[in-house]
């Protein structure tokens, strides 16, 4: 019999202390009942002190007073309700939908906090997920398991990128396989949420889409809970309905920062820049609930997108990303400022997992050595350049002029693709042949002899542009 509790002991922002508590338990939901029972609200116990309870409230501690709520503990944490109708619908921070659409009829209600796997059950992560985007595909290619952060920094195009990518994203095309996106928004504006549902609307892609919206105007402490239940989804579909999952995450920055604001109600010791000291601990049970595990045939992919304060990428929340993850897309605000799109510097972003997941069998046997050379070839474009800032572009020898040719055509045709361009694995490598067909053979020094042998005289020499290389929207 579940007992109610008549008054609070105090209210700190979105915290609540309860006292006289019975037999609480950490993470468990808590009913709010207020005047009268006209509003309600909904908690989760995050400290307990003998017989006190600190509670977060998800939907805020106004209209609550020390005297007019009744609370009633529900004896089971934060739920979220699963079935396979939730592809194509939309869902508040807390996994209420939000579409008009009525409630889910559940199959099952899963805890939010995930379940914990042993690590031995885990499956090394194989193939790739197709983005279309060039500089992502070719050069940081997304692996099937992976979680692979987007770096970028305020005013840069990266809900564009994500929203391409949600619409782009597939299995590649001689598979059938099942292949859907989670996409979670946290403290988002409403016209970036709109922007986010009129493209997946036009494109197509909202029907194997499940949504997420956690506005900026919501409570804070619903933040901190909506990538747990778009993970929880994921979970679900990838290893009880055998799908591959693309989870999107945007923005880890203000998930942090919410973390934060709670963590200076509790009264906590900060640490780094203020963040709680427990932020890595926090982001790791975020980004490692991505993998494949044994005997499931499905997957769970991350792509978590932070926004770097200052474009400090030694910033607490970057820096603490990096270690638990396997590498980074970085946004350049330089490349930005050239209205190159999407403006990825690929010379900072990397993989750590592509070499298992292309090559022969997976995307093309000349994967690896054509991303290995364009990679080489465009680190040496900077070294040209910045003999050309001292001496002048004339003065450079000829091949250092043709390197700065490559630099250019790699930037505008390679990197800079549109926003509705949408290239198979194919088409990009084709690409990126002719862009190395702009450089004296000879320099060609990261590419196996048969590779060269295969490939080099059949690409042809002349750069295409998006259109003559077939490169539309699929």
């Amino acid at each position: 019999m579940a007992i109610e509790y008549l008054g609070l002991s105090e209210i700190n922002g979105p915290l609540v202390a309860l006292e006289g508590v019975q037999d609480a338990a950490y993470d468990e939901i808590v009913e709010f009942s207020i005047n009268d029972g006209e509003d309600k609200k909904i908690g989760r116990i995050i400290e307990i002190y003998g017989d006190k309870a600190v509670i977060q409230v998800f939907e805020g501690s106004e209209g609550m007073s020390l005297t007019n709520t009744h609370t009633k503990l529900t004896g089971h944490p934060m739920e979220v309700a699963l079935s396979t109708d939730i592809l194509g619908r939309t869902f508040n921070g807390i996994g209420v939908p939000i579409d008009g659409l009525g409630p889910i009829d559940a199959e099952e209600r899963r805890d939010v906090n995930g379940m914990p796997l042993n690590p031995v059950s885990r499956e090394y992560p194989r193939n790739y997920i197709r983005t279309g985007i060039s500089a992502i595909d070719c050069l940081t290619t997304l692996i099937r398991g992976q979680k692979l952060p987007i770096f970028s920094g305020n005013g840069l195009p990266h809900d564009q990128l994500a929203a391409q990518i949600v619409n782009q994203s597939s299995l590649g095309d001689d598979t059938d396989e099942e292949f859907a996106v989670v996409f979670a928004a946290m403290g988002v504006k409403h016209d970036v949420a709109e922007y986010f549902q009129k493209t997946f609307e036009e494109s197509g892609a909202s029907e194997h889409v499940v949504m997420f919206l956690n506005m900026a105007n919501d409570p804070v402490v619903e933040r901190l809970i909506t990538p747990k239940v778009a993970l929880t989804v994921a979970e679900y579909l990838a290893y009880e309905k055998g799908m591959h999952i693309l989870v999107v995450l945007t923005d880890m920055t203000t998930y942090a920062e919410a973390m934060r604001e709670v963590s200076s109600s509790k009264g906590e010791i900060p640490s780094r820049k203020g963040y709680p000291g427990y932020l890595y601990s926090e982001l790791a049970t975020l980004y490692e609930r991505a993998g494949i595990v044994e005997g499931a045939s499905g997957s769970v992919t991350q792509i978590p997108i932070l926004t770097m304060p200052n474009d400090d990428i030694t910033h607490p929340i970057p820096d603490l990303t990096g270690y638990i993850t396997e590498g980074q897309i970085v946004l350049d605000r330089g490349l930005n400022g050239q209205s190159l799109y999407p403006p990825i510097n690929v010379l900072p972003s990397l993989s750590r997992l592509m070499k298992d997941g292309i090559g022969e069998g997976y995307t093309r046997d000349d994967h690896q050595d054509v991303a290995n050379q364009l990679f080489s070839s465009y680190a040496k474009v900077g070294d040209a350049r910045a003999l050309a800032s001292v001496i002048g572009e004339d003065e450079l020898s000829p091949t250092d002029k043709k390197y700065l040719e490559f630099g250019r055509a790699f930037e505008s045709e390679f990197v800079g693709q549109g926003p509705n361009v949408n290239r198979t694995i194919t088409q990009t490598l084709d690409l990126g042949w002719k862009l190395l067909h702009l450089l004296p053979k000879e320099e060609l020094d990261r590419i196996d002899t048969k590779i060269m042998d295969k490939y080099y005289d059949i690409t042809g020499g002349t750069v295409s542009t998006d259109e003559e290389n077939g490169s539309n929207e699929d």
